[in-house]
């Protein structure tokens, strides 16, 4: 017993002390955003330009019918000299997305002129790093836009993003904000605008600004052909191909830039399984990024404050884990009557730390919008209970990565202009909600034993897991039963059975 009083205490501090890591990365993100406010701005974008290089514009598509053609006829639309433009629309369809892009860029050839191809493999190999490293030799272009499905540029984004490129040629790749065509739909659609508001406006401003090495985020972005190349292309050994081509390209010595003032417009997941699925995958692909370079990192030029931020930034999902320890430990330490924690300090350092991300949050919306943009703030307990509840999916996505290279590309699909079940995945069944159904179970119980003990001071975190599990759990049975409704029309959900299984991830 004298063990047990003695290590449940060290083993709980342990992982409080491991969740600090993550609020100090982002209280460094706000001190480098602050520090180097007046610096955020590369190269003027409305540089005047004698002679615009040629650009190969890249839509990687997989099974989108629904967005297809709004994407493509954006890129179209491009405020770009047409003989200096090349579309490569990469199809991996393997439904009736195919014949509607075919026709699509057949006729956008023949009656706007335009250089546009459409490119359709037959296998989906190497997902979408197999798509954009096939049509590579293919491109025409000095420089790589590319957009997902889900995106609609407006017709001067290339030539207020490519300024940057040209003034600089140690840039590898310019990001730029992604915007929220749907961000007031709903509740979850208006957590996640806010969420990445807060990654774009402070964290990738602070790292393109003071020279921290940043991620490219997969769409919104131009990257210069050569950079590609010169790091060895796409590979699909992690299911997140943009981070870990972006990282690899700065510890060659290239250079990334983000531009706040360029918006690529974007859908953003309607439903919570959507929105787990691609979160998932994030997860899981940084978990991959990290475990792949985090020895080239550290062995790499840079100073040591870059390599540990650069560490911590492909780490931030691997917080689940600790947190999800702290919450199993908090049972057996609510059994140990008058426990006393060694390092008392640990716990005051925490709390503090703990209020970066919603300070973060804020200062995105004043940035973006003034005294007006704060309004937005009201969602910030639904994201704070969503990211909560997500733990245990979002904690076994880091293992899996830690573990494991490569994987299934998992599409989030898109809703476009049709009914909120249209966004709903292939394949789910309502064994996919079992996780935080027995987080819930174990945060319950541990509420009660901390009532019991008169613990009170452990109430917070099971009660916030208790809050967190439900509404996911809650949000998760409405849209199964949506799916239910659904299912002879889209046949995308399983009613659970023996033999029901999870999609790979």
């Amino acid at each position: 017993m004298s063990l047990f009083r003695t290590l449940i205490p060290i083993l709980y501090q342990g992982a409080g002390a491991l969740l600090i890591f993550y609020g100090l990365f982002i209280l460094a993100s706000l001190t480098l955003f602050w520090l180097h406010r007046r610096r955020h701005n590369w190269p003027a974008c409305d540089a005047e330009i004698v002679e615009w290089p040629p650009v190969t514009v890249q839509i990687p598509i997989y099974n989108e019918p629904r967005v297809a053609r709004r994407v493509v006829e954006a890129v179209a639309a491009l405020d770009y000299p047409r003989d200096k433009l090349q579309i490569q629309v990469l199809d991996d369809s393997t439904d009736r997305t195919t014949p509607i892009l075919a026709t699509l860029v057949a006729l956008l050839r023949r009656t706007h002129g335009l250089n546009i191809q459409h490119l359709h493999r037959q296998a989906r190999r190497g997902y979408k790093a197999g798509a954009l490293a096939d049509a590579l030799p293919q491109a025409t272009g000095d420089f790589i836009a590319i957009f997902d499905a889900d995106f609609a540029p407006e017709p001067d984004w290339l030539r207020r993003t490519l300024p940057a490129l040209l003034k600089k040629p140690q840039l590898a790749f310019v990001q730029t904000r992604w915007g929220h065509s749907n961000r007031s739909q709903n509740p979850l659609t208006a957590a996640q605008g806010l969420a990445l508001d807060g990654h774009f406006v402070i964290e990738q401003q602070a790292r393109s600004a003071s020279g921290f090495m940043q991620n490219f985020n997969g769409s919104g972005g131009v990257w210069r052909k050569a950079a590609i190349t010169a790091v060895g292309g796409w590979t699909s050994d992690t299911v997140t191909e943009d981070l870990d081509l972006s990282y690899r390209a700065q510890l060659a010595g290239w250079r990334g830039a983000y531009l706040n003032d360029v918006e690529a417009p974007a859908e953003v997941p309607p439903l919570l399984v959507s929105f787990k699925r691609q979160q998932r995958r994030w997860a899981k692909g940084s978990a991959q990024t990290l475990r792949k370079l985090a020895g080239p990192i550290l062995r790499s030029r840079h100073s040591w404050p870059k390599r540990l931020y650069a560490l911590l930034h492909l780490g931030g999902y691997a917080t689940h884990l600790p947190l999800l320890a702290l919450l199993f430990l908090t049972l057996p330490l609510a059994l140990i009557p008058h426990f006393s924690l060694p390092l008392p300090f640990i716990g005051y350092i925490s709390m503090f730390v703990s209020v970066a991300p919603f300070v973060m949050y804020g200062l995105s919306q004043q940035q973006l919008g003034g005294r007006r943009g704060l309004k937005r703030l009201w969602v910030l307990p639904v994201l704070a209970l969503i990211s909560l509840g997500l733990s245990p999916m979002m904690g076994r996505a880091v293992w899996e990565g830690l573990w494991h290279r490569g994987g299934a590309f998992e599409r989030t699909p898109k809703q476009g202009k049709g009914p909120r079940h249209l966004a709903l995945p292939e394949g789910e069944s309502l064994r996919q909600l079992l996780p935080e159904a027995m987080i819930l179970v174990y945060a319950m119980v541990t509420l009660f034993v901390i009532a019991a003990r008169g613990q009170w001071a452990l109430v917070p975190l099971p009660l916030l897991f208790t809050l967190g599990t439900s509404l996911v759990l809650f949000i998760g049975l409405s849209e199964y039963q949506m799916a239910l409704s659904a299912a002879p029309r889209t046949g995308r959900f399983t009613r659970p059975s023996v033999s029901a299984t999870s999609p790979s991830d």
